[in-house]
């Protein structure tokens, strides 16, 4: 299978895109490398040392012997550029993780949120707009979020897997219908990714575009089998206040001896998922393409759920690193429950890691391996949801 992997020099994209060219399918990256000129932006760079992305690839090929292309692009500003290139390349997928991808950053300022809707929606657009015109039949996969649900105010019902089915009250009795299930975005970064799902449930529908998307949940770990073979193809860790996620900050600040950072009461409940299940869950996606016509294929990418505060007390166990409480910088339920459903990717096959399995793995591997290189005035959050609450002593502290 020819694959275009976009955004594949980032954290879940440089690991996809070896992933797949290891399983023989001919593999070329797409990405304008906007990450890595945030990290010029915002100052700090991966705990993990990244090399450039044509180091990357030839280190690739001199291991493996299997070749990745890349074409540096901007998917939200060079319309023209891509639709070229699907004609010339005839991909027979697109794997999307275009986008730009935490909600701290997207809340960072003016500037920041205008970005994260112009690059994430203009790009994802011009994606199933260059597709329609090549007249290729292309399948997406498309990496989305559990943050498009919003956090807690289902209840403890079951998150379904994209769909709702309710009944509409008429003169003539109640009809069922099915129905996206509601979002709730609690960010500018899932706003976005709300406004993908819109695109998705349109193009499919007029133009009967195939196309999965991927609800994943909070990403944690590093490495998977093809990135631990050379340092010089290792993956991302980020674990500052903007783009590391909450499992990884933990694990880097109990690596240095850092308390734990739990925001607000940390009774909020996140889904997570292992770096090394994300890039089988895209492979079993594009094994299990929908038909044209279908509806978009959605399908809930994690595989357990926890407290945040528990998460802290499990590592603080594990390390001996006390717990921080700090103030939330999020508008959020101080408390939530999620309860996800989970089902297809089991019934397809995934083997999930779990988090007993190894957070002792990742902090001994990775955090502690390059702790040094850590700038620890970066850990704490300072991008906050709404004016005023950049005040507070406790948040403006390092």
């Amino acid at each position: 299978m020819k694959v275009l992997v976009l955004g594949g020099d980032g954290f879940c994209g440089w690991p996809t895109s070896l992933h797949l060219s290891e399983l023989g399918h001919d593999v070329s990256i797409v990405d304008n490398l906007s990450r890595r000129e945030i990290d010029l932006e915002l100052e700090v760079e991966s705990l993990t040392p990244i090399r450039p992305i044509g180091e990357r690839i030839r280190v690739w090929k001199e291991l493996s012997g299997r070749q990745i292309g890349f074409v540096h692009l901007d998917l939200a500003e060079e319309y023209d550029r891509f639709e070229s290139l699907l004609r010339a390349e005839r991909p027979d997928a697109v794997v999307h993780f275009g986008e730009q991808r935490a909600a701290p950053y997207s809340m960072r300022s003016t500037i920041a949120k205008r970005y994260t809707i112009d690059n994430n929606v203009r790009g994802t657009h011009n994606v199933l707009a260059g597709i329609v015109a090549s007249g290729l039949d292309i399948q997406v996969v498309h990496l989305g979020t559990m943050g498009v649900y919003g956090y807690g105010w289902s209840g403890s019902a079951p998150i379904p897997e994209g769909y709702l089915t309710v009944k509409v009250p008429t003169p003539d009795g109640d009809i069922e219908r099915e129905i996206l299930h509601p979002s709730n975005p609690g960010s500018v970064y899932h706003l976005s990714k709300t406004l993908d799902q819109l695109l998705f449930a349109f193009y499919c529908a007029n133009d009967q575009l195939r196309i999965t998307d991927l609800h994943q949940g909070i990403v944690w770990g590093t490495q998977t089998p093809q990135t631990s073979l050379d340092e010089r193809l290792i993956n991302r860790f980020d674990y500052d206040g903007d783009y590391g996620t909450v499992l990884n900050r933990f694990l880097m600040q109990a690596a240095i001896g850092h308390p734990l950072t739990v925001h607000g009461t940390g009774g909020q409940t996140r889904a997570f998922i292992h770096i090394r299940d994300t890039v089988r869950c895209v492979q079993l996606a594009l094994e299990n393409a929908p038909d044209r016509g279908d509806k978009v294929m959605v399908l809930n990418q994690v595989t357990e759920t926890y407290r945040v505060r528990d998460l802290a007390a499990l590592l603080s166990k594990l390390t001996g690193v006390e717990v921080a409480n700090l103030p939330n910088p999020r508008r959020e339920a101080a408390e939530n429950d999620l309860n996800v459903s989970r089902d297809q990717f089991l019934e397809l096959g995934l083997d999930p890691t779990y988090l007993s399995e190894g957070l002792l793995e990742e902090v001994r591997e990775i955090a502690l391996r390059y702790k040094d290189r850590a700038d620890t005035t970066k850990i704490i959050a300072r991008s906050v949801w709404r004016k005023g609450m950049e005040t507070s002593p406790d948040l403006m502290r390092s």
